[in-house]
């Protein structure tokens, strides 16, 4: 049972409206980060693709509680919260079947603020809620950005990318004049930042320069680089420090950071 007191926890999720805007990558090394600095973090799979759930190699098994359960009230929050193998490292799994949620959480009338809800049995218990969104405008991604205190906006260094964000803070502006959505943006964080050798390359130039511009007052985070590095350090779930590459984990250490300062 759950019993480690907090009187503060600082609730976050990572949100982008395409696929492949490096939310999961953000949300795993970010939270693996925090646990290593002795935080008590707790991360919540809002996504029904599962990634954060297999990064953390949590195998969803028949019968047991994820998400969904939770969000729907057929277990408590504590019922649905599983220890990883990391030391201070705790998740709230996902699988396919959270598509299911999306009625739900529709005809509730307040499916924005149920994962509010639902945290504030175990708010005591954390120091960091981190919560990977779903990629789309839906009533799952709606409740995972209700839910949270600050948002971090990962962003692929390409057209894509850029058209990712023109509609995140399209929908992000939409809730907040809604009040379904009362948080602040923690910054946006340029993804798979290409360089050769020395160089940027020309693309993600222009396009870090263009996220720049178009945020305005939004702060652009460190980026992250293009590296085959981060695919190995998922696949053994290790920090980047930890598999001799100390410099790319520069980025989730300023999210860290920042999140403290925040």
């Amino acid at each position: 049972m759950l019993s480690y007191e907090r009187i503060v926890v600082k609730t976050c999720a990572c949100i982008s409206l395409s696929g492949g805007q490096g939310k999961s990558t953000v949300a795993f090394f970010t939270a693996l980060l925090l646990a290593k600095q002795s935080q008590r973090v707790l991360v919540i799979d809002c996504d029904p693709q599962a990634n954060l759930t297999f990064y953390l190699n949590h195998e969803v098994q028949p019968q047991e509680p994820t998400l969904l359960e939770v969000l729907t009230g057929q277990v408590t929050t504590e019922d649905g919260i599983y220890q990883t193998r990391y030391d201070n490292l705790f998740l709230i799994p996902a699988d396919r079947g959270l598509f299911k949620v999306s009625e739900y959480l529709s005809s509730s009338g307040t499916g924005a603020f149920i994962l509010k809800l639902r945290l504030k049995a175990v708010a005591k218990v954390f120091d960091y809620v981190l919560i990977d969104v779903q990629p789309s405008r839906s009533q799952i991604c709606l409740t995972g950005v209700g839910a949270s205190d600050w948002v971090l906006i990962p962003v692929e260094t390409n057209v894509k990318g850029l058209n990712s964000l023109v509609d995140t803070l399209s929908f992000l502006e939409e809730q907040a004049a809604l009040a379904a959505f009362t948080g602040k943006i923690l910054g946006i964080v340029p993804f798979r930042d290409r360089w050769i050798g020395r160089s940027q390359s020309l693309e993600s130039k222009q396009n870090i320069e263009a996220m720049r511009e178009f945020a305005s007052s939004i702060p652009l985070l460190p980026s992250i680089l293009e590296s085959e590095q981060f695919k190995r350090a998922l696949r053994q779930g290790q920090l980047l420090s930890e598999i001799g590459y100390p410099d790319l984990e520069y980025p989730f250490e300023q999210i860290a950071l920042k999140l403290a300062c925040s």
